[in-house]
């Protein structure tokens, strides 16, 4: 048990509760800076997705602009989540749902009216938060079927991590084979930058198994400094790290560009396209935000043991509700849904119990604004490491699953796997839902299965059958 909080220090702790949790000031800190490294990569990877797509007038968005919306609201909304719900869970632009604001909505439409209809998505979700809606189905959700959504994506992070650092590759089309991934680029593994990754994972392992305090933390800090030494004495092609270089910045301080905030036009879409292309455009955005906030909820909050006896997440419903604003915020600074991260399970895994590891967290986004160099410093194969780390922790999980009840134990199968396999929180929720109301309903129990299942597991059949579905309407 931790020691009593210092005078000083006593109502920042009895306002977040940190000796109350098991918690310290240092373990938050800890936590804080464990989950921004192992999410940085966000301030690369969205401004690339972004301002990589053109709209249907072939315009682009501006890669510096991106970065400082990206930032921004990163560090605004996941301050805002730990000040109002008291979690150490983080948000930023979602994966995922960019590529769809990218690949999918802006070639239909302009960008002012793409990012119009995030915001109409995050509106929907914060009206059915407020209503409570979005948190009665949470708690629907039977506590096996949370324990399999954590498993799953314990599973799923670990699979980023893996491939993040290009310890398994996708193998090519042209490879003439049906195996879908492979050992590093080539079928073995090569280069300075897996070595990294490999070292980083038997560090990171070996301190937590010697309960070292900090061990997610310091590997990630002493894989970055010696990434950034083999590249400099090295011959490496700068392709080889991915996203981010490990190397000194050429300049340190970065001026933000604010352009983009407000670039959105909220019902423009309508003149653009057709209401129903519109309404499941913003269906699909709002159905993968709201389950992989869901599943993201569970696993992070489940991880730090704050759920009750019910299986259910503290303070819920102010946790949907700033995720519908980030949601909100995304669009209209341009920057695309941000949403609840996975990742905050570092900062879990590194001690944090509380919101005060959001405000560290979005401390350092707000830092990145200004030191954006400083930011891309930590390459993928230094931070990776954690991830590998992290869904172990998640997977210890699946131990409280009673796999002799198959009306569970397949379901929760279906969860596990389609996570990874599919490389989506949402769709591995989706398989589980849709498994679970069909064996209760054949085994003569569908009398248990609470009626918001029952109208969960129909949208889910919407989101699976979505492409037939727009066939049948004519909609491209």
């Amino acid at each position: 048990m931790s020691s009593p909080p210092t005078t000083r220090f006593e109502p920042l702790d009895r306002y977040f509760r940190i000796s109350e949790r098991g918690s310290t000031l240092g373990r938050e800190t800890r936590g804080g800076f464990a989950t921004f490294f192992t999410m940085a990569y966000i301030l690369v990877l969205n401004p690339i997705i972004l301002s990589g797509a053109t709209d249907v007038n072939g315009d682009q968005l501006s890669y510096s602009q991106l970065v400082t919306v990206t930032a921004l609201v990163a560090a605004v909304m996941t301050m805002l989540m730990g000040v109002t719900a008291n979690l150490p869970l983080a948000l930023a632009a979602g994966l995922g749902l960019n590529a769809m604001v990218a690949y999918q909505i802006a070639p239909l439409m302009t960008w002012p009216d793409a990012m119009g209809l995030v915001v109409l998505e995050g509106i929907l979700i914060c009206l059915l938060a407020a209503t409570g809606l979005r948190e009665a189905v949470m708690h629907a959700i039977p506590v096996a079927m949370k324990q399999a959504i954590s498993v799953g994506i314990g599973l799923f992070i670990a699979f980023i991590g893996i491939i993040n650092a290009g310890f398994a590759t996708r193998m090519p089309d042209a490879a003439g084979t049906t195996v879908p991934v492979q050992l590093g680029a080539g079928g073995e593994l090569s280069g300075w930058p897996v070595l990294v990754f490999c070292l980083g994972v038997l560090l990171t392992l070996a301190l937590l198994a010697r309960g070292v305090k900090g061990a997610i933390l310091i590997s990630i800090v002493a894989m970055t400094v010696l990434a950034v030494v083999i590249n400099q004495f090295a011959d490496i092609e700068d392709a080889s790290w991915g996203l981010t270089v490990p190397g000194l910045p050429s300049e340190i301080v970065a001026a933000p560009d604010f352009g983009l905030l407000g670039a959105f036009s909220l019902f423009g879409a309508f003149a653009e396209v057709s209401a129903i292309t519109v309404v499941l455009l913003v269906f699909t955005l709002f159905l993968t935000d709201f389950f992989d906030t869901m599943g993201t909820a569970v696993g992070v909050t489940n991880e730090a043991g704050l759920l009750d006896e019910q299986g259910r997440v503290p303070r819920l419903g102010r946790l949907l509700f700033v995720d519908g604003l980030a949601t909100v915020a995304g669009g209209a600074a341009s920057g695309s849904s941000n949403t609840s991260y996975i990742e905050s399970a570092a900062g879990v895994g590194e001690g944090a119990r509380t919101g005060f590891a959001n405000l560290v967290t979005g401390g350092l986004f707000v830092v990145a604004l200004f030191l954006a160099p400083l930011a891309a410093v930590v390459p993928g194969q230094a931070a990776a490491p954690a991830l590998v780390a992290v869904g172990f922790l998640l997977m210890t999980q699946v131990r409280h699953i009673d796999w002799t009840d198959l009306s569970i134990a397949i379901p929760a199968f279906l969860t596990i796997t389609v996570m990874p396999f599919t490389y989506s929180i949402t769709n591995g929720i989706g398989a589980g839902f849709l498994a679970y109301v069909l064996l209760k309903a054949v085994l003569g129990k569908a009398r248990e299965v609470h009626w918001l299942l029952w109208g969960t597991a129909a949208l889910f059949v919407v989101y699976f059958a979505i492409d037939p579905i727009q066939q049948l309407l004519g909609v491209g």
